[in-house]
């Protein structure tokens, strides 16, 4: 092992660690609250099942804004909010408020695309078996697009790890902070280049762990 990671090995697993918390986070806010916004989008559209041209338009107007902000004026943006979300706006929790949110609009995005894809058939086939809304969305929806909607979090917890590093940028921890304040503030040029790779194997794995499972549930 070169050197250079065995004088800092502590600093990095601490600041690995802090990555996959932030990550995490995200990844339970893009489950648990963007699938279902991303549902709701797509069930609310003009001719869908529950079609609301109000409430469509207030959460597509909700998600572009949030998508539209580049992240490091996003996070600035929210400092206000996220001091008063968890009382501080430097630290691993402060950063996870902008990532959650900014993961919430992502993926609900990506899981209307994925809900889009459905062929119209399926849909058709559950109501005329008089399904209910629950049933339609958890039965024929998911199921139909449940290789769509893995690759779409896979994409979005790639997205989540870039975010991540954005975040060191302002005292957020995580792997960014660390090459920051180490790599490159200190002019640890190679440090910052095993940080790099790391970042580069970590992307790596989830993208053929997500690439797989896809594959394996896409009975198509």
């Amino acid at each position: 092992m070169p050197e250079v990671l065995v004088q800092y090995q502590t600093e990095i697993w601490q600041s690995i660690g802090e990555t996959f918390i932030m990550v995490g986070i995200s990844i339970l806010f893009a489950i648990f609250l963007g699938l279902p916004l991303g549902t709701l989008l797509y069930l609310t559209r003009k001719g869908q099942l529950l079609e609301n041209q109000i409430l469509f338009s207030i959460l597509n107007l909700f998600v572009n804004i949030v998508r539209s902000f580049p992240f490091l004026l996003f996070v600035v943006f929210l400092i206000p909010f996220t001091r008063w979300i968890v009382g501080t706006a430097i630290g691993t929790a402060a950063a996870t408020v902008p990532l959650a949110i900014m993961a919430v609009a992502y993926y609900s995005r990506l899981v209307e695309q994925s809900l889009i894809d459905v062929p119209k058939g399926v849909m058709e086939a559950a109501l005329s078996l008089g399904a209910s809304v629950p049933k339609i969305i958890f039965k024929f929806l998911y199921v139909e697009a449940r290789s769509g909607l893995v690759l779409g979090l896979t994409t979005s917890t790639i997205s989540f790890i870039s975010y991540s590093t954005i975040v060191g940028v302002v005292g957020g921890g995580g792997i960014g902070d660390f090459a920051i304040r180490y790599g490159y503030q200190r002019f640890e040029t190679e440090l910052m280049f095993y940080m790099i790779v790391i970042m580069i194997i970590l992307v790596q794995l989830i993208q053929f762990i997500g690439t797989t499972v896809s594959k394996k549930i896409d009975m198509r």
